[in-house]
């Protein structure tokens, strides 16, 4: 995984609408969560709480956007469904999660798998990472990461 004072990877992923690069949001900084999986139930919790924040985030020049494997189709079906405000990267490659360092091995009732860990990162404007959350806890998580990127 990456670390604090690491330079945030430069990629470009598909989005629900269009694309995203961290090296193309001009100054302003960046929030992304890695989530395993559209429209599970802890999934859309997350990506509910950043949306119902996004105004407080914008407020800080802030851009927020979610992450997981999922096709640009489905991450555009699952902000339909839920009124999600916030970005939704489509990895389907995983190189972005690779590149994050959260595309990781877990496990499950005693068998192995690729998956992507839950995590979120802010990234300053001139695209260092700042803060990290590795393992990261649902609720009030949203709450939490904007607290931190307000302290900054």
């Amino acid at each position: 995984m990456l670390a604090i004072g690491d330079l945030a990877p430069t990629l470009s992923i598909p989005t629900d609408t269009d694309h995203f690069s961290i090296a193309e949001q001009g100054g302003k900084k960046v929030v992304v969560f890695f989530f395993p999986r559209a429209d599970t139930s802890g999934c859309t919790k997350e990506a509910q709480q950043f949306s119902a924040l996004e105004e407080e985030f914008a407020a800080e020049n802030a851009i927020v956007i979610g992450v997981s494997k999922d096709t640009a189709v489905k991450q555009a079906k699952f902000r339909a469904k839920y009124d999600l405000t916030c970005l939704l990267g489509a990895d389907n490659d995983t190189s972005f999660c690779e590149e994050f360092g959260v595309w990781v091995e877990k496990s499950m009732y005693g068998k192995t798998y690729m998956g992507i860990q839950r995590a979120s990162f802010i990234i300053d404007a001139e695209g260092r990472i700042v803060a990290i959350w590795p393992k990261v806890k649902v609720d009030g998580h949203a709450a939490e990461v904007l607290k931190r990127l307000k302290a900054l």
